[in-house]
């Protein structure tokens, strides 16, 4: 694939860095990445995505845009209150960048649907606010081998891992079972200051990119903390689970759980 005038300058910062040149501009180009959630982090992560030139975006989310959401949520805007998230989303990135084709999904995602929704892509991308989809999310990627950049976020902090199928820790090593409804608060009910969202979300664009050009190192068996009010990083390791119900050596969960993810707000 030969590139044109416009893509060369467009992407010539990419290509004249020695670990993307050429041919890993074109591994961009013809990359598929599900972003889960187009609210707070899947706006910084789809946008950085859609910037690059990855050539197919899908997002899945059924909320519309609200007031309270464009604290955060830098895709929307004023002129698009009551707009379907995926629709206000498509046509941001799409501006910004004609070689990104935005996929949106306006659906709530089950586990009836959420297998068919990733099937196409090749990393997916977690950007949700609650337990249930996490969980949910995690599992299909799993049984279905695809890799998983998880994000979360409240108040004034934000966690990062990557999750690659048979090479690491999975959401369930992290965290087996899922807690109580109502002991951890949303970002609804706790607050989160917006500007969180952009590191957080430009941290996961970056696992992405490695994942997609197979360079560095990605956050496998790895969670990294940021405290914005310190201004630390710490990293945790985070092992696999031999006894994981999912990944581990005897999984206990072979199919996707009767639970409905419930995603917005974010």
């Amino acid at each position: 694939m030969d590139f044109t005038e416009d893509q060369l300058q467009r992407y010539s910062r990419h290509i004249i860095l020695p670990e993307v040149g050429g041919k890993g501009q074109r591994k961009i180009l013809n990359a598929r990445v599900l972003i889960i959630g187009a609210g707070g982090l899947g706006c910084p992560v789809g946008y950085y995505l859609a910037a690059a030139g990855v050539g197919v975006i899908g997002m899945v989310d059924n909320d519309s845009v609200e007031l309270s959401n464009l604290q955060r949520q830098i895709a929307h805007n004023t002129n698009r209150l009551g707009v379907a998230k995926v629709d206000s989303a498509k046509a941001t990135f799409e501006a910004l960048n004609p070689d990104a084709h935005v996929v949106g999904i306006k659906e709530r995602m089950t586990k009836d649907n959420i297998m068919e929704f990733m099937k196409d892509y090749d990393i997916v991308v977690d950007g949700s606010d609650n337990f249930p989809t996490r969980y949910l999310v995690n599992d299909a990627c799993v049984l279905l081998r695809k890799p998983l950049v998880s994000g979360a976020i409240l108040r004034f902090e934000g966690q990062v891992t990557t999750i690659v199928p048979g090479e690491g820790h999975c959401y369930r090593c992290l965290f087996e079972e899922m807690p109580p409804a109502g002991l951890v608060p949303s970002c609804q009910e706790a607050g989160v200051i917006g500007a969180i969202t952009g590191v957080v979300g430009s941290l996961q664009a970056m696992e992405i990119f490695k994942l997609i050009l197979g360079k560095g190192d990605v956050l496998k068996n790895t969670l990294l903390i940021y405290d914005a009010l310190k201004t630390t990083f710490r990293r945790v390791k985070v092992p696999k689970n031999p006894e994981c119900p999912v990944c581990g050596d005897r999984p206990t969960i072979t199919e996707l759980q009767d639970y409905e993810a419930d995603y917005c707000r974010m």
